[in-house]
């Protein structure tokens, strides 16, 4: 299958070549293709001639996208439409990556694929515009809901904590923040899997289970070895420059149907821990 992928240097980007390894692909990170600069994005999926363009690249600085709301419109919701009629105009599927953030976080259960989103942050309602600009260019379409995706290729939660317990007696965890922690290594096969199907629409595809951002946070010191406790807080004792969604749990409904689901989260972020561990001393040897 011959595969197109945007946003390829993010950390999913870097997980799906590699879960794609047996497919013919092309992969264009920012620097080779700006998602808002329409006639080189038609130019792009022209020159590539994909079945299918899984389209990662976004903007994903939730603190930026409240600061600058515009911007965020311009990469999230803008830049998808142009991917989506450009793979429209070219005959090819295309599945694009959008966020728990979608949803309010008030239904107090994990949210189906049919629940009606009502985004609270600026982040969100550029992940949305992007989902309808999808369903409103282009039929042959997946959209994957995700949350509080992690893994190789950059400094994601895991390593964060691990840094600023460093030297520390004690670390806050926020309890007022509920989702599913999901490793690139398990999203990327899911996306493989699922876009050979051709079973298009809309899907959850995250870790299964749920936890607050203390739970995750402990788990990562626990398996660290770290004897550090965590404090709990809420996101504004926190001081978060953004209001976060309290519970955006994904219920992974249609996905399974297929028979495609993801590890439960403290499972794959064991695989996580132990692979960065070997590739650290890998590099230290």
């Amino acid at each position: 299958m011959h595969v197109l992928i945007t946003g390829a240097s993010g950390q999913l980007g870097i997980a799906l070549q590699q879960a794609l390894r047996a497919h013919d692909v092309v992969a264009l990170g920012h620097a080779e293709l700006d998602i808002t600069d329409d006639d080189r994005v038609r130019e792009a999926v022209t020159a590539a001639h994909p079945a299918v363009v899984i389209h990662c690249a976004a903007w994903t600085d939730t603190a930026g996208c409240e600061r600058d709301p515009k911007r965020a419109m311009l990469v999230n919701g803008e830049g998808t439409r142009n991917v989506a009629a450009a793979c429209r105009e070219a005959g090819a599927a295309m599945l694009y990556v959008s966020s728990n953030e979608v949803f309010d976080g008030e239904k107090g259960a994990p949210y189906a694929e049919d629940d009606a989103p009502n985004p609270i942050n600026a982040y969100g309602r550029s992940k949305l515009a992007g989902e309808n600009a999808v369903r409103e260019t282009l039929a042959a379409h997946y959209i994957v809901r995700t949350s509080w995706v992690y893994g190789p290729g950059r400094v994601s939660f895991p390593e964060k904590v691990l840094l600023n317990a460093a030297g520390q007696t004690a670390l806050k965890g926020v309890t007022d923040e509920i989702a599913s922690p999901t490793w690139t290594n398990d999203l990327a096969e899911a996306i493989t899997l699922l876009i050979q199907t051709n079973e298009y629409g809309t899907y959850h595809l995250a870790g299964e289970g749920e936890c607050s951002r203390k739970e995750w946070a402990e788990e990562v010191l626990r398996l660290a070895g770290l004897a550090v406790p965590v404090e709990a807080t809420t996101q504004a004792a926190f001081g978060s420059a953004v209001r976060k969604p309290v519970r955006s749990t994904l219920a992974n409904e249609r996905a399974a149907a297929l028979g495609i689901r993801l590890r439960p989260w403290r499972e794959a972020l064991a695989d996580h821990m132990r692979l960065t561990a070997a590739t650290k001393a890998g590099a230290s040897a």
